[in-house]
């Protein structure tokens, strides 16, 4: 901006740029409020510079119209966090990201209308649904609640995937248990995401030869090629019980008109909520929240489909640690608590207090929720290491927030991260903050406690969970700190930082200039 332009002025050639990129288009004013999950005279106020507009209305607008003339201030953004903080109030927890994810892949099961109610709009989200719309699939937020509707085409164009897109998130690799029903031939990018350490594929690719999938990695891709007349004679026995394993077996056998079993499944929350996806759908599905599952297919789905995902436990898990650090009083509302009792009963062996409500049901009439009130406690550390299992044990990814938790607690912490290769050395950027975490190999890590927190300036770690772990030792760190490059964040959470603020926290997101 010059000395002598007006900002009424700056806004004005904003809404020019926002005018002229939706008519370059082809969009009215009402279609990009409906992508926008706005109203028309909105879009009017915008374009003609009488509306204030944040930085995230910016990116969002910019992704409606595919155009980097709107993305404006496009460089990293940072958070600008104020300690120590007590936080106060209530907040629900949001519809799960895993499960979000899973449901936008199986959606291609469906040759009918599929609505998703309040998905996490996340940049994982966003980035399948440009891989989506590369292949055809037409998506649009219905309102401002996060609704999703989603009409595939009759073909998929499986030559014009966005590369990009693909290569930015790991959950492409679900796009084979579907996909092998809809061509004989296909390619994948390699799956992206966070940086955890080499993580086999091997797992999915035993999990779908017995449909006739056979796929070959080079040169950055997946070559899949189906053998139609191989199908499965026995049960299936997953070698790893992975979520996404799991769900790529389920999304082929959702397809394959017969009988499938499929042992050693995890009964994960997001394999769950897709297991009710696919019942609405039409699919049999016989033992859910167990290791073995028997689906009956169906020959084709063609089905208007409404699904409502359930809530998140690692957020509420993320909650939780966020009140624990702060000794803060607050009220986790919609909590699923079939996921989440082996952490607040750890939690409660290192003197954690809370309060529940009665259970509930969630809007898919099948996940049990409850209220989680805190209270500040003081808390010891554990007896035993803690260290994750499929569910029904401790979350992997709930795991590295006993390590902001630990470091609180008097005593000597000790955590084992066996499933990942290198996310726990990320957990040593506490020590930054004054934490006094100890390497002892790539997967555990002892923590000395408690803890006396000082804000600083850092990196955001290139994994997910570490890099909300150290947002939240920031929440309690005298000072200002700050955390720079926080896309990780923002690809698992939706506005994180301004909801952590609507319970008192003092966090700023900006931008460099």
């Amino acid at each position: 901006m010059t000395q002598d332009e007006q900002p009424d002025d700056y806004k004005g050639r904003i809404g020019n740029l926002i005018r002229d990129a939706r008519k370059h288009r082809g969009l009215t004013q009402a279609q990009l409020a409906e992508r926008l999950g706005t109203s028309q005279s909105a879009i009017n106020r915008i374009e003609k510079g009488h509306q204030n507009l944040s930085l995230e209305m910016l990116a969002r607008i910019g992704t409606a119209l595919d155009s980097e003339i709107v993305a404006l201030g496009a460089g990293p953004t940072h958070l600008r966090v104020k300690g120590p903080t007590t936080l106060t109030g209530s907040i629900d927890v949001k519809t799960s990201k895993n499960a979000g994810v899973a449901l936008l892949c199986a959606s291609l099961l469906n040759r009918g209308r599929t609505t998703l109610r309040k998905v996490a709009r996340i940049e994982e989200v966003n980035r399948l649904l440009e891989v989506l719309a590369s292949l055809g699939v037409q998506t649009r937020w219905i309102n401002a609640e996060n609704d999703l509707e989603i009409i595939p085409p009759k073909e998929l164009d499986l030559t014009k995937i966005d590369e990009e897109a693909a290569r930015r998130t790991r959950s492409v690799i679900m796009f084979l248990g579907p996909l092998l029903h809809r061509a004989e031939t296909f390619d994948l990018p390699y799956a992206g995401g966070c940086n955890l350490g080499t993580r086999t594929v091997e797992p999915h690719m035993s999990a779908l030869r017995p449909f006739g999938l056979d796929v070959k990695a080079t040169d950055g891709w997946y070559h899949a090629q189906l053998n139609r007349a191989i199908e499965p004679d026995r049960p299936i026995v997953l070698t790893e019980r992975g979520d996404t394993v799991t769900e790529n077996a389920l999304m082929a056998a959702a397809l394959h008109p017969g009988r499938t079993v499929i042992r050693n499944a995890s009964s994960n929350y997001m394999v769950q909520d897709l297991c009710f996806y696919l019942q609405a759908l039409g699919v049999e599905v016989e033992g859910i929240g167990t290791t073995t599952l028997t689906v009956t297919g169906c020959e084709s789905i063609d089905v208007d489909v409404d699904y409502s995902p359930s809530e998140d436990p690692i957020e509420a898990m993320s909650l939780l640690a966020a009140a624990i650090v702060t000794r803060s009083e607050i009220t986790i509302q919609r909590a699923p608590i079939e996921f989440l009792e082996i952490e607040l009963a750890v939690l409660e062996e290192m003197g954690f207090h809370y309060d529940l409500t009665e259970e509930y049901l969630a809007a898919n009439g099948r996940t049990r929720l409850v209220d989680i009130t805190t209270h500040a406690s003081d808390l010891v550390a554990p007896r035993d290491k803690i260290h994750p299992m499929p569910f029904p044990g401790l979350n992997i990814d709930n795991l590295p927030f006993f390590a902001v938790i630990g470091a609180v607690a008097h005593g000597t912490t000790y955590l084992h991260d066996w499933v990942y290769d290198n996310r726990a050395i990320y957990l040593t950027e506490l020590n930054k903050l004054g934490g006094r975490v100890t390497l002892l190999d790539p997967h555990r890590v002892q923590i000395e406690g408690p803890t006396s927190w000082t804000g600083t300036e850092l990196v955001c770690p290139p994994a997910l969970r570490p890099a909300v772990v150290v947002l939240l030792a920031m929440l309690a760190s005298k000072g200002t700190s700050v955390l720079r490059s926080t896309y990780v964040i923002h690809r698992g959470y939706e506005d994180l930082a301004e909801r952590l603020s609507s319970l008192g926290a003092e966090i700023e997101t900006f931008r460099d200039i």
